[in-house]
């Protein structure tokens, strides 16, 4: 069967923060472009560009954007108006989070978790509210759903909205995404934030939001901060979301906000461990990402993107944290083993490999 005409939904990457979708979203064309000829006739769908040119353009697909701003575009979505897919409409549309068009049929959706459900303390009223609503408008809608893990896989089968296993294809994100470190850049990052560039430091790598438990784990870095060589600091790179998720000033923890993808990969590659430890995640890229550069993990127990190459903790329990992040950052026999662990699993996980298993799944709707 020949591949279908797909259009791909990215109206994630005109947010201001794009956050792990936004990754998803930029892994999946880079997948995409790697297929080369294997790839389907694919097209950009999103909102009017906010600025010129169109960084979507540079992407290498065709874009098709809306003549409406992307709060008003996703809001005629969210009431049954198709608005942007007017034209002649392709096999498949492709979503790539819950912001979806209401296309008729064709639609294939990407859900990357359902934490909200998990612990809902962790979003405001009015998000928990729109993720139920836009949730149920796609049960009543999706053809196929695509998830990154088993962990979401059971979730939205159990989330009593009729989905069923026939519908579900689980894919694993892919972890080959990051620009090369650039060491010098990371390094006059560091100074900008007041550290001594060849001082080791920790680093954890989120949006500033409740559900990345950055609060418990600066609790735990707290603790075991004496029990360091030195009294290594706690970098915390991303942006700010929403929520009492913020880093409250605290000796030795640096709030050094977000960072280009150069300068990331030099921090991965610099630090001395990554502490990754959400509540809950579908994925967890930013783990992921930190393994692919080589560095030892601290990361939540069953994350997916892990699989257990890194020192596994409970994210609710202070001791359990504080205990690896003393292990990470000290014992070099274990070290050494996670940094090859780390690689090995990284290795498995490409956005070539991402891209072939969505293209199935949009050869099997279309097929039907």
């Amino acid at each position: 069967m020949s591949a279908p005409e797909v259009d791909i939904v990215v109206e994630q990457l005109r947010r201001r923060l794009p956050g792990g979708i936004g990754t998803y979203c930029r892994g999946l064309l880079r997948g995409l472009r790697a297929l080369g000829g294997e790839a389907p006739r694919v097209r950009l769908r999103a909102s009017r560009p906010g600025r010129r040119p169109d960084p979507l353009a540079g992407e290498g697909f065709p874009l098709r954007a809306s003549a409406l701003p992307g709060p008003l575009l996703t809001r005629c979505w969210d009431r049954g108006l198709p608005l942007g897919f007017s034209s002649r409409r392709p096999a498949i549309v492709h979503a790539t989070s819950l912001a979806f068009p209401p296309v008729g049929s064709g639609l294939v959706a990407m859900v990357h978790d359902l934490a909200w459900r998990r612990f809902p303390e962790a979003y405001p009223s009015r998000g928990l509210a729109w993720h139920e609503a836009a949730l149920a408008r796609l049960a009543a809608r999706a053809e196929l759903y695509v998830v990154p893990s088993e962990l979401t896989a059971a979730d939205l089968l159990g989330a009593g909205l009729g989905v069923t296993a026939d519908r579900v294809r689980v894919v694993a994100e892919g972890l080959d995404h990051l620009a090369p470190p650039d060491l010098e850049a990371a390094r006059a990052f560091l100074e900008r934030c007041g550290l001594a560039p060849e001082r080791p430091f920790l680093l954890t790598v989120s949006t500033l939001e409740p559900r990345k438990n950055l609060a418990r784990l600066c609790q735990a870095y707290a603790s075991v901060r004496p029990e360091l060589p030195e009294p290594w600091p706690l970098v915390v790179v991303g942006p700010a979301g929403w929520g009492e998720g913020g880093v409250a000033p605290a000796p030795g923890v640096v709030a050094a906000g977000p960072a280009d993808e150069g300068v990331l990969s030099g921090l991965y590659v610099l630090s001395r461990l990554v502490a990754y430890v959400p509540l809950f995640e579908g994925f967890g890229l930013p783990a992921g990402e930190a393994m692919a550069a080589g560095t030892p993990v601290v990361a939540s127990r069953d994350l997916p993107s892990t699989a257990g190459a890194c020192i596994e903790v409970d994210p609710a329990d202070l001791s359990s944290l504080a205990a690896g992040l003393l292990e990470g950052a000290l014992e070099e026999r274990r070290r050494a083993e996670l940094r090859a662990r780390g690689l090995e699993r990284a290795a498995q996980l490409t956005w070539e490999q991402a891209a072939r298993a969505h293209v199935a799944a949009w050869r099997e709707v279309a097929g039907r």
